[in-house]
């Protein structure tokens, strides 16, 4: 093989479509855009979504609902998870090294799924009212 004998593969290039170039071509004349309107004309087009004055469909819909930014950075760990992990003291730390939260997480809360035979001592974590009577049974305490 020499570099001035490489060409693309069988069936790989093909040659551009030329319309308005005669009748014979089958793309002559109106050059497959069809007869008047704003699709066969030079430069006329409308922007995603219009449609033709109508009121568009976004806009016929009510608006809904509201998803804020901040719960990216809230987090929840149950008490099956912290049945799971070794660790006797449990922090925000603990819990990202162990993969049970998202490294962008700042707040967390322990939820009461599962169960938890074991005391842990919860530093700077959230609990819900049940969770938190769950671990004080077991023997732990919220720091």
């Amino acid at each position: 093989m020499e570099l001035n004998t490489i060409k693309p593969s069988e069936g790989a290039k093909h040659a551009k479509r030329r319309v308005g170039r005669g009748i014979g071509s089958g793309l002559g004349k109106t050059a497959g855009r069809g007869h008047k309107g704003q699709k066969s004309r030079a430069g006329g087009y409308h922007k995603v979504g219009f449609e033709g004055g109508q009121m568009p469909l976004q806009r016929r819909l009510p608006k809904r609902g509201f998803k804020s930014a901040q719960l990216q950075f809230n987090a929840e760990v149950t008490l099956a998870d912290l049945n799971a992990l070794e660790a006797a003291e449990v922090d925000m730390l603990v819990l990202k090294q162990a993969g049970l939260v998202p490294h962008m997480a700042k707040r967390v809360k322990v939820i009461k799924t599962g169960e938890i035979a074991r005391a842990v001592t919860l530093k700077n974590i959230a609990a819900t009212a049940a969770a938190k009577l769950a671990i004080e049974a077991a023997g732990g305490s919220l720091a």
